[in-house]
């Protein structure tokens, strides 16, 4: 017979930003390079093979580098989904907005985005997951 698991971990939570920056080239720029300067290459005198191909295996890998990062966004938030979902039911301490260390049963999870961090319910109050200090 199994007995259940009583949860004695902390629960963290790290809020990421993505940043856009227009200063630096994507792989549609890299693109647009390559394409520019076979248009204006010399006809008599072409790009040497070794150049090109080292060139189109550059563009494959940041188009690979470009997936892995969406990808890699894609875990995080279910990461983080999953992670939310494992305080319900559960007793924590969290620090409320004064700073005082509060402690409660999560009733509920209401899950983030991008935008915003996921909540928890305790006591009827909406509390950010990264003020949860311990769960019990």
């Amino acid at each position: 017979m199994t007995a259940p698991v009583s949860g004695g971990s902390q629960a963290t939570s790290t809020s990421t930003t993505s940043v856009d920056r227009p200063d630096q080239m994507d792989k549609d720029t890299f693109l647009k390079l390559l394409v520019a300067q076979m248009r204006y290459q010399d006809p008599s005198n072409p790009t040497d093979p070794t150049q090109f191909m080292s060139q189109t295996a550059a563009f494959t890998q940041v188009e690979k580098l470009d997936e892995l990062v969406t990808q890699n966004a894609s875990i995080v938030a279910l990461q983080k989904t999953m992670n939310a979902g494992v305080v319900v039911g559960h007793s924590v301490t969290y620090t409320d907005d004064t700073g005082v260390a509060q402690t409660g049963t999560v009733t509920s999870v209401v899950l983030g985005d991008d935008t915003a961090e996921a909540t928890a319910t305790i006591g009827g109050k909406a509390v950010p997951l990264g003020r949860i200090t311990e769960v019990s």
